[in-house]
């Protein structure tokens, strides 16, 4: 147990000097809110074979960062992202064979489960187009703010594929529910910003000069509070899918037993004494 611990102290490390290759990586001065943008707004921001890989060895990554604590994920210019480059990773698919198929769409949907993995709340900034692939990045964040342009398609049909990609037909659901997540995954079609505001898919909707700032204040507020509690929080919202309700209130109690041991309660209490706003250090 003991080399177990020491092993994964040995991979704590900070990512505030993380150099990226395939889109671009910001960190706030106070090293705590680390803003990802899709960078090919020529292009409507489209992923590649690359930027899928490096995005989720990232989001692997973040489990053992010491000073990223709430993420921000954006495109440049104005759209959200495309989904896969048609040129660069539609094409070549075409030619492949079946296990190097395999290959790509367990890659593309271990991105998926990179982000629900890590304890960092993300908060995507949704403009412009939100399609694919981009749909299902956006669909794993924590939270989705969006703008009167955003248009959000699943349109995996739209290229001869199953509606079935990188998570869909289990995520979609549980957001908007089943008879408007399948009309989506049939046709293909793009939710509007204002439909997707009303159905749960985002939480608020901003003007498209506001929504990345918008983002990034809501991911500074959640790293300014108790970030260890907001990764358990993170990790019920995942397991509890797969729970019933006894056992989930069980989880919960063990989760919050955990949490009452940290310094971050101890400090909200005392600040509550002293009639003081608490300052959380994540510990």
């Amino acid at each position: 147990m003991k080399e177990d611990v020491r092993g994964m102290a040995q991979h704590k490390r900070s990512y505030a000097n993380y150099t990226a290759s395939n889109f671009l990586w910001e960190v706030s001065g106070d090293s705590k809110v680390a803003t990802i943008t899709l960078n090919r707004p020529e292009r409507k921001n489209p992923l590649t074979f690359d930027s899928y890989a490096e995005l989720r060895d990232l989001f692997r990554g973040l489990v053992y960062a010491t000073d990223i604590k709430s993420i921000v994920l954006t495109g440049a210019g104005a759209n959200f992202c495309s989904g896969g480059d048609v040129h660069e990773i539609i094409g070549p698919l075409t030619r492949m064979t079946m296990p190097e198929l395999l290959d790509f769409t367990r890659m593309t949907g271990d991105l998926v489960k990179s982000m629900r993995a890590c304890p960092q709340p993300i908060v995507a900034a949704v403009h412009g187009i939100c399609a694919g692939a981009g749909a299902m990045m956006a669909l794993a964040s924590d939270m989705r703010l969006g703008t009167e342009q955003a248009r959000t398609a699943f349109l995996f049909t739209r290229v001869g594929l199953a509606g079935a990609d990188m998570g869909a037909c289990t995520l979609l659901p549980r957001m908007i529910g089943q008879g408007r997540a399948s009309e989506l995954l049939y046709t293909g079609r793009a939710m509007t910003a204002q439909e997707g505001f009303a159905w749960g898919f985002f939480n608020n909707l901003h003007a498209s000069d506001l929504v990345l700032q918008a983002a990034q204040t809501l991911a500074r507020q959640l790293a300014n509070g108790p970030t260890f509690a907001h990764g358990i929080t993170k990790k019920l919202l995942h397991q509890e899918w797969n729970m019933g309700v006894d056992e989930a209130i069980e989880a919960e109690a063990q989760a919050q037993a955990i949490c009452m041991q940290t310094q971050d309660f101890r400090r909200a209490y005392d600040a509550f004494v002293a009639r003081q706003k608490p300052v959380f250090e994540g510990d």
